[in-house]
């Protein structure tokens, strides 16, 4: 079975979701069937469709969290050697040599990742590029407009 490695906080947000899932959604959904039966004839009955549709997502979602939780390695990035190399968890202040271009990611599971957020899954090609590597050192990166390459300025395991 693979393990998903998550940090702390990917774990907790997941327990979350989870928690609301089975507290709030499912309840409501279940109330929104017994109101839509009690309008009569159900084969005709758009409001009883969409509740059971909502349901089946509904309880989609709870088995993939359940899933997601039970493969979960969490890793605290704060409880490893802190010696400037880049590994899962940790924040990196990144500069384009090319353009001069300074970027901050911090490396999470698949599921944390939010390029808006500035997370990157583990498995994207950037991560790949720098997991090992340290403080200093040059990680080359394929990327579609052609090969980045980028230094590594500051490793932050916060």
């Amino acid at each position: 079975m693979t393990r998903n490695p998550t940090t702390p906080e990917g774990y907790k947000a997941l327990l979350e979701d989870l928690r609301h899932h089975k507290e709030n959604l499912r309840p409501q959904v279940v109330r929104d069937i017994e109101e839509a039966r009690a309008h009569g004839d159900i084969s005709e009955n758009s409001e009883y469709e969409d509740a059971k549709e909502r349901q089946s997502h509904i309880e989609g979602r709870i088995a993939w969290l359940d899933s997601q939780l039970s493969l979960a390695e969490i890793i605290d990035v704060t409880r490893v050697p802190q010696n400037g190399r880049v590994v899962f968890g940790t924040t990196v202040l990144l500069e384009n040599v090319d353009s001069g271009e300074k970027r901050t990611w911090r490396i999470v599971g698949e599921h944390e990742a939010d390029v808006g957020k500035g997370t990157i899954s583990f498995k994207a090609p950037l991560a790949k590029a720098l997991i090992g590597r340290k403080q200093g050192e040059e990680a080359e990166v394929p990327a579609p407009g052609g090969r980045q390459v980028w230094e590594i300025v500051e490793v932050r395991y916060t």
